[in-house]
Parts: structure tokens; C-alpha cells; sequence
């Protein structure tokens, strides 16, 4: 990329994609600001203008990533519709998506060691992905008698604790690997033994 970028003021979001795909391609800690300012076609000294180091700009793209999380798990959810369970198995093939289409933001968040809570920005869009969710589960727990109910944050991070594992295990195995199972087919049988569980699904006969 040559330096044009910078002068039509996109050096910040230059250095973030030049970040996310060394990010995909080494993870999160395989780079230096060094690399990512010359993939941007700039100094090193300049990635301090947008930036106060390394961890500043993973810390972006993490943001970047959970606003395009929180995006798709909304259009997933979609209200609810047709109904909160096909919804709910919606929100969590999103996940899965997500994984695949943005390796880069997807180490960012959840692999860097960087908590949402780096910076006011970074926490505000995880607290909208992570409300997505939690909005899905409250929906599909309706279903259940309110005295039988478990805690809606509680299931929500046991279909997210899922979803993450896997993502690690299968969904971005080695190339090449090969699963017994679709990445798609583990993660809906998963939680369709879990929901069954709670007595949101009928047992099979």
C-alpha cells in the first residue's frame, strides 16, 4: 500500500488492516508495529500519530471486530423470527460465520489478551455483541415456566463458551484437517443437547 492513504487521512484505518491481516496470517502477538507500519506503506513513526503503541492498535481492531459481531448477531436474531429458537440456532451459526470471514478481528478479540475493557470504546461495542446474545437467550428462555427458568447470562455464556470451542477446534482447524463432523452440525447438535436439557426442546422419541 503506498503512503497516498495517509495523505487523504486514512493512515489510521490503513494501519488497522495492515494490523488484522497480520493478525490472521501470525496471530496476535506474531507482529511488530515495525511490520505493520511498512505494510502500510509509512514510518514506524508515524503509526504514533493514531496510536500510542502495539497494544493500541490490536485494541482497534478488537473494537472494529465487536461492531461487526454485535451487526451480525442482530441480523441474525432478527427479532426473534420465525420463531426464538430457529432464531436463536441463527445467532449462533453467526458466530461460527464470523470466525471464518474475519480471522483477523476474531484473534483481535478473543485470542490478544486484550479485555474489553482496554479502552471505553472497546468495552461499549463487546457490552452491544455480547447483548445481542444475551437478548436471544432472555427470548427463548420465555418459553419456559418462569420458576424453571435458569439464569439468562448463565446459558448465554454457556452457548458462547460453545461457539468459541468449536470455532478453536474445528472451525479454523489446520488446513487441510480433516472432522468427522461440519463445523455447523457440531455446534447445532451441542447446543441442541444443552436446550433439550433445559426442557426447550422435546426430547427425542
Amino acid at each position: 500500500m503506498s503512503k497516498q492513504g495517509y495523505h487523504h487521512g486514512n493512515l489510521r484505518q490503513a494501519l488497522v488492516q495492515a494490523a488484522l491481516a497480520l493478525i490472521a496470517a501470525r496471530g496476535p502477538t506474531g507482529f511488530t508495529l515495525s511490520e505493520a507500519a511498512k505494510d502500510a506503506g509509512v514510518t514506524p513513526a508515524a503509526v504514533y500519530r493514531h496510536f500510542a503503541g502495539r497494544e493500541d492498535l490490536i485494541a482497534e481492531c478488537a473494537r472494529q471486530g465487536y461492531a461487526i459481531f454485535g451487526d451480525l448477531l442482530e441480523h441474525a436474531w432478527a427479532g426473534g423470527k420465525p420463531s426464538a429458537l430457529a432464531a436463536f440456532g441463527a445467532v449462533g451459526r453467526a458466530y461460527l460465520a464470523f470466525a471464518r470471514k474475519f480471522p483477523g478481528h476474531y484473534m483481535a478479540m478473543f485470542e490478544s489478551g486484550i479485555a474489553p475493557g482496554q479502552t471505553p470504546e472497546l468495552q461499549a461495542a463487546a457490552t452491544r455483541a455480547e447483548a445481542a446474545m444475551q437478548r436471544a437467550t432472555e427470548a427463548l428462555l420465555r418459553t419456559l415456566p418462569e420458576g424453571r427458568r435458569p439464569p439468562a447470562a448463565m446459558v448465554a455464556a454457556h452457548v458462547w463458551a460453545m461457539s468459541h470451542g468449536v470455532v478453536e477446534l474445528h472451525a479454523r482447524a489446520t488446513p487441510g484437517a480433516r472432522a468427522p463432523y461440519s463445523s455447523e452440525d457440531l455446534l447445532e447438535s451441542g447446543i441442541g443437547i444443552y436446550l433439550r436439557g433445559l426442557g426447550l426442546i422435546a426430547p427425542d422419541r
